[in-house]
């Protein structure tokens, strides 16, 4: 990782431990500093930006201003995201696999290797 990452992770954990939280920032605080912390690794710029930028503590007040009774996962990291970078955004990607069951029990009922040293003949590299 880089210099900025660490200091990012090192600057939101102590910020999210030693923060003065709402109740609805304080039920968020733990997937919101997650979030940032994935960000941070993605991005140096943006890890810089956490580093510079303000307190966790205030960039969760931005996020669960008028957030009324429920916010969403996107639109808190996004907040959240925009607090130490404004004008930058969160893209978020979901698929679903139809055959997630099949897949399943193929992967439960296919033979396991076996653990076992393995014997390799020289001769099938000539």
């Amino acid at each position: 990782m880089n210099e900025w990452y660490e200091q990012a992770k090192r600057k939101l954990e102590a910020e999210r431990n030693s923060g003065s939280y709402d109740r609805y920032a304080s039920a968020m605080k733990g997937a919101v500093c997650e979030a940032l912390d994935g960000f941070c690794r993605q991005d140096a710029e943006f890890a810089q930006a956490v580093v510079q930028g303000g307190t966790f503590s205030d960039c969760m007040k931005a996020v669960a201003k008028s957030c009324g009774s429920a916010i969403s996962d996107l639109e808190a990291f996004r907040r959240a995201v925009r607090f130490y970078f404004p004008g930058a955004d969160v893209k978020f990607h979901m698929t679903v696999n139809l055959c997630a069951d099949v897949e399943a029990e193929a992967a439960a009922t296919a033979p396991v290797a076996s653990p076992g040293p393995k014997i390799l003949d020289l001769e099938d590299f000539l």
